[in-house]
């Protein structure tokens, strides 16, 4: 029952922030619900890697630039194996616990649409990645101040660092991340750095569901950070 709440609060919350398409920008700091910012609609300062995608609008509404990013972490997060164990036995209770049996009559388990879709989480792995480097340019440009100053730390910085930090090790204590790694080696004597990878990775992988929850939590409070930022409601402290 926990966990299907959290699971339902974050996605409410997600698609209202995706969809609200405001306060998500404060310079420096920038919602990593809406980084990269790639859109012509986003505000002024946000668009750290340009707008190659224009302005788009449905039935006279304006496309949040939210919804051109958030398929491939939701994803990544949706066919993680960690995830699917949880919602599987918290959703559809398939199965609700070990050495219990299945509810349903007939079993296809991921063979079949749509639950098939989940076999591209490692495609998902290497989008997460991309967007990992990119949150951690974010948390770099968050050690300037508002005029563009470097050599500034402010609770935002510390907030957006913890962020990129937490996907970090969600991203490399994942399943895929250890196979891709090591798990296909016939030998580890003739990989030894490979080897040396895949055993740090492989320790990762023991806290995984840890750090699934963790990051899920730490995303969402940076969002909510910078949102109450923008909106005015709190200001940003420095320390330096």
């Amino acid at each position: 029952l926990i966990i299907v709440a959290v699971l339902i609060s974050f996605i409410i919350y997600a698609t209202f922030r995706a969809f609200e398409n405001k306060y998500y920008f404060a310079e420096p700091l920038i919602s990593p619900f809406y980084s990269p910012c790639l859109s012509t609609a986003c505000v002024e300062g946000a668009a750290h890697f340009g707008t190659p995608i224009g302005a788009f609008t449905i039935f006279g509404f304006l496309i949040s630039p939210a919804l051109f990013i958030l398929i491939f972490p939701l994803g990544f997060r949706l066919t993680c194996y960690y995830y699917r164990k949880s919602y599987y036995r918290s959703f559809w209770m398939s199965p609700p616990a070990c050495a219990v049996a299945e509810p349903h009559s007939k079993y296809t388990g991921e063979t079949r649409a749509p639950l098939i879709l989940q076999n591209g989480h490692r495609w998902f792995f290497y989008a997460g990645l991309v967007l990992n480097v990119i949150l951690t340019y974010d948390a770099i440009i968050a050690f300037k101040n508002p005029e563009g100053e470097w050599g500034h730390m402010s609770v935002g910085t510390l907030i957006l660092v913890l962020n990129a930090a937490m996907l970090w090790l969600y991203s490399a204590s994942c399943h895929t991340c250890r196979h891709t790694i090591g798990g296909r080696l016939r030998s580890f004597s003739k990989h030894p750095i490979r080897y040396k990878l895949w055993s740090w990775v492989s320790v990762l992988n023991h806290s995984h569901p840890t750090y699934a929850w963790i990051s899920l939590f730490v995303v969402a409070f940076t969002d909510f950070y910078i949102r109450l930022v923008a909106t005015g409601t709190i200001t940003n402290f420095y320390f330096f």
